[in-house]
């Protein structure tokens, strides 16, 4: 190797003049550094080699700026091996020759170190090359200040905690509940009043925070142009004025008039992104002991009864693994998913601020893991206050280049479970967003009559004439069998049509990337894409070409964009609330849709009385009566802490009507109440599809599917849909009440709801927005809040030996079996929780105590030995018994015979 690379320190100057050779070998040492993504700073900057003391493989620069400075100054002393440019096979040069690997030096450190838990989390942070036996360079410092301080007691005479250990905990606290610096420093102060003078306990929150600083991991601020037209990033990073709409860069220097004139000494931009880059948080889920291990799940687990209970149970994943087979043979490789969704920080009535973070997770993680807040990493913060809306390809720039380097070359990463290096690649497997935010991630329109991205140009969806809304009204008849006898009526659906055409399917990738190709549809990101793009859509459902299309492995994907379950969900509940309890303002059963019905279907029993020009009663609705019981009973309901809200605080007795429901309070109401609650209201031909929806809804969203339950449900659902259009007006069926067809496909394909669904996301984004300290700088506040909060859930993985999630606080009706100190109590006695609030006490009916003492005895382990005789006996006396008729004997006669039989036998003194 040092032979052939003598040409660095030889031949460079020849006659005096520079050697064309060596010019020539320096283009390909740097051509080598730039096929490095993980030594490249920025695309084009590269750690300059030359001997300058600023240099010297410090200082990153561009490719251009360091040739001259190879050509002017040389290479520094003795670099024959590129370890700082991506020589993959890393050696450490020592004086007698020897090479040393750099996991073997790790492993030698590993083992020599008197290790305490919070040792190992200071070098699982820093890495394989971390070495404390050698001379720190000023990168290393941080790392070496936080060894010295995991071997320093707070106090003498503290054994349980040392200065780093009490400084990540304060620091993991503070995050945990989101307390202020101002909290932070006084409770600091409080603890030193506490402790002996001589304690070394951090006196602040700047002092913690300098301490911990090593196990933090990098932010890059990018400026962009005020209009999201660009980000000065790459090629562009020395623009001063947008490339498209020409508005400056920089704010003016010079502000104030007359007199009081006065210059800025610093550049400040008009708007700037945060970008986190993902791959060091990548290496750190290898670099922990609580993660590595569990990181290789996915393929190690197998299925069991045919159900999948992962995303790597599903075809999808699988087709993935077969089309790149070398990226699937390394286990450890990652798979991705990103979700994207705005909010508001100020509130409903505060500034209008539209605020886009940008979030990836890894799903190489068993499910009690996988989607959990621990494992979301934020990578882009897209700045308000205006949406970005279709320019949001200009933000994920940085994301889809990172990605791209994952994929083609990968990153050196250790595995400390296996005490290996290995090369780390990453796929991203899909997107997860609301109905609005798939337009922005696919290109394709959700708005209009196009807005299916299944049924894409097939949608048969029209405009309605009196309200001028789209409908899909009679668009589920072509999912159904070719003989299926709703194909041929044309009294319930649009009269007089018959459906013939059958839904050609999903396309492929392939064919959608030939599409767009034909279509001539730019990226946001070229200069001429707003005036292309804007032709174009005029013609067909697509508004731009997503810069996803962009990842080489893309096109190969069977599912690439996910329709979020938790919003179709809430808005098919919505509509069919508003619609059977009739709420002014938001039913689907207005003057317009009954005027414009029998234009569409014949229903004139619906029809306006031309004598009083009223309208009749429809049997969906319920009458006044009718929703006071419903609204009572829902408000009466109680259910386990934690499983839902309080739904009775959303009850309106006066407007007759429910309010303020979250998501989850309508996926409640959607899958356990609704058939209950208009049971004894409604007709069983309007019942009972609304019961087959709210059943579609709950087997969809099962934790485990088989492919024939989803097949099942595949076939069920255009039924159900067609059953519905018989009951409801056109009107009713808007997009959402469409989109359902499609879901059991997306779950055949991709796996179970829950790893795709926006619940997970929106949860984080909520953690997301309490970060927000200071409102003035909304993007700058999140973006030190997320580098604190991930220092601190870092170091939570050390609390508690092999434990990856946070320390949770005991809930307020939890117990543990541990304090429960009489042994002798029956199981049935131990109950998981306690009760909530002051008890009380009241004498049981005779019909109560009856039902209390039968299930006391029937749910008791120590029993079930009695019962076996019991149904034994009876299976003797009456061979012919069936297994209900059994249960319905041991019902009534089990407590009367159990009474007996133990007295009989005199089996002790607890059976008495």
């Amino acid at each position: 190797m040092e032979a052939d690379r003598e040409w660095m320190y030889e031949g460079r100057i020849v006659n005096g003049m520079f050697s064309n050779k060596w010019g020539d070998k320096v283009d390909e040492f740097v051509a080598f550094a730039l096929r490095h993504p993980e030594c490249v700073n920025g695309g084009t900057a590269i750690r300059c080699p030359c001997t300058l003391v600023k240099c010297q493989n410090k200082k990153f620069l561009n490719v251009e700026t360091v040739k001259v400075h190879l050509y002017k100054n040389g290479f520094v002393p003795d670099y024959y091996i590129w370890i700082y440019h991506g020589e993959k096979e890393v050696h450490q040069r020592c004086s007698s020759s020897v090479r040393v690997s750099v996991s073997e030096t790790y492993q030698t450190v590993s083992d020599n170190m008197n290790h305490t838990t919070y040792h190992r989390m200071v070098c699982d942070a820093a890495g394989p090359e971390f070495n404390p036996d050698e001379e720190p360079n000023a990168e290393a410092r941080n790392f070496y200040d936080m060894i010295r301080a995991g071997d320093k007691p707070v106090y003498e005479g503290n054994s349980k905690h040392t200065q780093l250990s009490a400084a990540v905990r304060m620091l993991e606290i503070k995050c945990r509940h989101r307390c202020s610096q101002a909290w932070f420093d006084d409770m600091s102060n409080f603890i030193q009043e506490l402790l002996p003078p001589d304690n070394l306990m951090p006196l602040d929150f700047y002092s913690t925070k300098k301490l911990v600083r090593g196990l933090g991991l990098p932010v890059q601020v990018i400026h962009c142009c005020v209009n999201n037209c660009m980000i000065y990033w790459g090629d562009d990073s020395d623009l001063n004025s947008c490339k498209k709409c020409g508005h400056a860069r920089y704010k003016q220097t010079v502000r104030g008039s007359g007199n009081r004139l006065y210059i800025r000494k610093l550049k400040v931009p008009y708007k700037k992104m945060h970008y986190f880059p993902i791959t060091p948080r990548l290496q750190r889920l290898y670099a922990s002991t609580a993660t590595a291990n569990e990181m290789r799940w996915h393929s190690e687990h197998h299925m069991e009864d045919g159900k999948m209970c992962h995303p790597s149970d599903a075809p999808a994943w699988k087709h993935f693994d077969g089309c790149f087979p070398d990226f699937s043979s390394e286990v450890r490789n990652v798979r991705l998913g990103l979700f994207a969704d705005g909010f508001q920080p100020f509130g409903q009535s505060g500034q209008q601020y539209s605020l886009w973070p940008v979030v990836v997770t890894p799903y190489n993680l068993p499910p009690d893991l996988c989607m959990k807040e621990e494992f979301m990493f934020l990578t882009v913060l897209v700045p308000g206050p205006t949406n970005p809306k279709g320019k949001i390809d200009v933000f994920l720039q940085p994301l889809i280049a990172e990605l791209k380097s994952l994929w083609g070359v990968g990153v050196q990463t250790y595995d400390i479970s296996k005490r290996q290096n290995f090369q780390m690649r990453a796929a991203l497997m899909w997107t997860i967003n609301d109905f609005p935010a798939y337009s922005m991630m696919s290109g394709w329109s959700t708005a209009g009559m196009l807005a299916c991205p299944h049924c894409m140009e097939d949608s048969d969806a029209f405009r309605l004439i009196k309200s001028g809304k789209q409908s899909w009204f009679d668009n589920h008849r072509k999912f159904l069998p070719i003989n299926h006898p709703y194909r041929r009526n044309t009294k319930d659906f649009i009269k007089n049509r018959k459906v013939t055409k059958q839904f050609p399917g999903v396309r492929s990738g392939d064919e959608i990337l030939q599409d767009l190709n034909n279509r001539g549809l730019r990226k946001v990101i070229d200069v001429d894409a707003e005036v292309v793009n804007a032709a174009i859509s005029k013609t067909c459902g697509w508004n731009k070409r997503s810069i996803f299309w962009d990842l080489p492995y893309w096109r190969e994907h069977l599912l690439r964009h996910n329709l979020d379950v938790m919003h179709i969900e809430k808005n098919v509940f919505d509509n069919i609330f508003n619609t059977v309890f009739n709420i002014p303002g938001k039913t689907k059963d207005t003057y317009k849709s009954r005027d414009e019905l029998n234009k569409y279907c014949r229903r004139p029993q619906f029809a306006q009385n031309l004598v009083t020009s009223k309208y009749p009663d429809v049997p969906f609705v319920l009458n006044k009566s009718q929703k006071k019981d419903v609204l009572e009973w829902v408000k009466k309901l109680r259910f386990p802490d934690g499983y839902a809200s309080n739904l009775g605080r959303c009850v309106d007795a006066n407007k007759l009507k429910m309010f303020g429901m979250k998501s989850h309070d309508c996926h409640v109401f959607m899958q356990r109440l609704l058939p209950i609650a208009l049971r004894e209201f409604l007709p069983n031909r309007i019942w009972e599809p609304l019961t087959e929806i709210s059943l579609f809804f709950k087997q969809l969203t099962s934790s485990s599917l088989t492919d024939e339950e989803l097949r099942n449900l595949d076939e069920q659902i255009p039924v159900i849909l067609c059953n519905l259009e018989k009951i409801f007006p056109p009107s009713f069926f808007d997009s959402m009440e469409h989109l359902p067809v499609h879901l059991a496909y997306e779950a055949r394909i991709a796996g179970p709801v829950h790893y795709r669904w926006m619940y997970p996301p929106e949860r984080y984004l909520r953690k997301i927005k309490h970060k927000i300290m200071n409102k003035a700088q909304v993007e700058g506040s999140i973006s030190i809040g997320y580098i604190m909060d991930e220092a601190a859930k870092f170091a939570s993985f050390y609390f508690k030996e092999g434990d990856p999630t946070l320390p949770l606080k005991e809930k307020r009706n939890e117990v543990y079996l541990d304090d429960i100190v009489d042994d002798d109590m029956f199981e049935i006695f131990k109950p998981p929780g306690k009760a909530i609030g002051a008890e009380g006490k009241r004498y049981l009916a005779d019909n109560e105590y009856t039902a209390a003492h039968l299930y006391i005895l029937m749910n008791c382990p120590e029993v079930q030995p009695f019962i076996d005789v019991f149904v034994t006996e009876k299976r003797k006396q009456f061979p012919n018994l069936n297994d209900e008729v059994v249960n319905v004997v041991t019902e009534q006669e089990f407590p009367s015979w159990f009474e007996k039989y133990v007295h009989n036998q005199r089996y002790g003194t607890w059976t008495r």
